[in-house]
């Protein structure tokens, strides 16, 4: 990788890693999911579709059911990664080209950077508590203009951030040390959790027959399903980052097998115990403080004795291990994949905290509306057609093939239109617009009202129309077009 186009393409970071580098067994693999799931978001996942309505079953159900349909194409994409040893950000060459492949990239580091900022926010609070228990005290302090929040609230925040920090300089290799070591002990501190919801409530009967705000005579009476296929879009677009820039973990796996049984058995069976978890937990909270509390953060300041200050601990903790795997590591690969030459791993990993910062991410999860159905659904919306191009380019076009090589050479088989791949463009934006307006009556209501409901029903399924319609539409054109086999017999590495 020697000439000037090929160094904008190729630094070490992004370069297929080799024999030496892939270790990772299934374990490894099952432990990262553990502790990327039991974490603060994932536990508000399913409490926060009891705060819209639903029953404690109907909330553990809805979030398992999006972790079974996401798994799919997270086993798909991670494919490539395994086979071939390259990131996402290199993967997406190959369908959006050599130049274009920067979109998607953008795309989800700015996802995760929001991610990275809502996990540093939760780290941050929990922080605030841990300090606020000791010194029996509301640290808290009154909202600072503009910000909305107050002064203990900023000064939390920014000491997590910093700590995190220390972080940017770790490999992969600390990561999974760290997620293997510590996926035991999240899993005991739920199970204490839920041991104190049934005790303090009386038992699984009061809290499992609490019905759900659907049902005859309730509160949103004949509006289950209203709520229901939102929610499971958005408990896919949960994992829906995840299963675009897997690759970036696949790559070091010691086998296909490894990978692919590794994620099965870390996904779907961990997201429906913490969902159990957090719905007992949140259901029993509704019997002992007759309010829904789906924050945990919060829940623990309503605890006494060393249950408080263990529960803080470990969501400390959990949060930097959480944090760093999901959302750093992709937008660190995905910034540096811009400008190769010039931002390094490390160098992304600084931006993408940067950006954690500025979107004011608390803004972002004051609400559970906000936080599933604008947050969660609307880029949904966005990462669904990408991750239906991908799976079109990889599986139906190039057969699972990829001439490695040419990922890094400007001038090679995925060059397309001088970088470009208009195929993946119209496919991008086909699977897009159909989202759009539903998700600008959603998001602003009183500016978009005039919408018509019927694309914010449409809304509903946004990750599956993405996906679908940028599936075919690019398979449709590459099929018809020369650029269709460009590429699809390189080399099977």
């Amino acid at each position: 990788m020697a000439d000037g186009h090929e160094a904008a393409l190729w630094n070490p970071d992004l370069a297929p890693t080799g024999p030496e580098q892939r270790t990772w067994a299934w374990y490894h693999y099952a432990s990262l999911w553990v502790g990327m799931i039991v974490a603060v978001p994932g536990w508000m996942l399913a409490a926060g579709l009891i705060e819209q309505g639903m029953s404690a079953g109907q909330a553990a159900l809805t979030v398992l059911l999006g972790n079974v349909v996401v798994l799919i194409p997270l086993l798909l994409i991670g494919h490539a990664g395994a086979r071939h040893g390259v990131p996402y950000a290199v993967l997406a060459r190959a369908s959006f080209g050599t130049i274009g492949a920067r979109l998607p990239a953008l795309m989800r580091a700015l996802v995760a950077c929001g991610w990275y900022g809502i996990q540093t926010w939760i780290g941050g609070m929990a922080l605030l508590t841990l300090l606020g228990v000791f010194l029996a005290t509301d640290l808290r302090g009154a909202p600072l203009p503009l910000l909305g929040i107050g002064l203990g609230q900023l000064l939390a925040f920014a000491a997590f951030w910093s700590i995190q920090l220390f972080f940017v300089r770790k490999g992969l290799i600390t990561i999974r040390r760290l997620e293997t070591w510590t996926a035991p002990l999240k899993i005991l501190v739920c199970a204490a959790l839920v041991w104190w919801a049934i005790d303090r409530a009386g038992g699984v009967g009061p809290i499992f027959a609490a019905p759900s705000a659907f049902v005859p005579g309730g509160a949103r009476e004949g509006q289950f399903w209203i709520v229901f296929w939102p929610a499971l879009t958005a408990m896919i677009g949960y994992w829906a980052t995840l299963a675009l820039n897997i690759p970036d973990f696949t790559r070091f796996a010691r086998s296909q097998k490894d990978q692919m049984i590794g994620q099965t058995l870390g996904l779907p069976p961990m997201m429906g115990l913490i969902a159990l978890a957090s719905v007992i937990t949140t259901s029993a909270t509704i019997v002992i403080y007759g309010r829904a509390i789906w924050d945990p953060v919060e829940l623990a300041g309503t605890l006494a004795g060393p249950f408080v200050l263990l529960g803080l601990i470990v969501i400390t903790i959990d949060t930097v291990s959480c944090n760093i795997a999901a959302n750093l590591v992709s937008s660190a690969y995905d910034f540096s994949s811009l400008w190769p030459a010039k931002i390094s791993y490390r160098t992304g990993g600084m931006i993408t905290a940067a950006i954690g910062i500025l979107i004011m991410p608390w803004k972002l999860i004051a609400t559970t509306d906000g936080y599933i159905f604008t947050w969660l659904a609307g880029y949904s919306a966005l990462l669904g057609p990408i991750a239906g191009i991908l799976i079109a380019d990889y599986w139906l076009i190039r057969r699972t093939r990829l001439d490695v090589d040419a990922l890094y050479r400007a001038g090679g088989a995925y060059s397309y239109r001088r970088g470009w791949n208009p195929a993946a463009l119209a496919a991008f934006a086909a699977g897009v617009l159909p989202n759009l307006p539903g998700f600008l009556k959603t998001a602003a209501p009183g500016a978009f009202g005039w919408i018509g409901p019927g694309w914010a029903a449409a809304y509903a399924y946004a990750w599956f129309i993405g996906l679908a319609v940028a599936l075919l539409v690019y398979g449709a054109i590459m099929w018809r077009s020369r650029e269709g086999t460009v590429g699809a017999g390189g080399a099977a590495s």
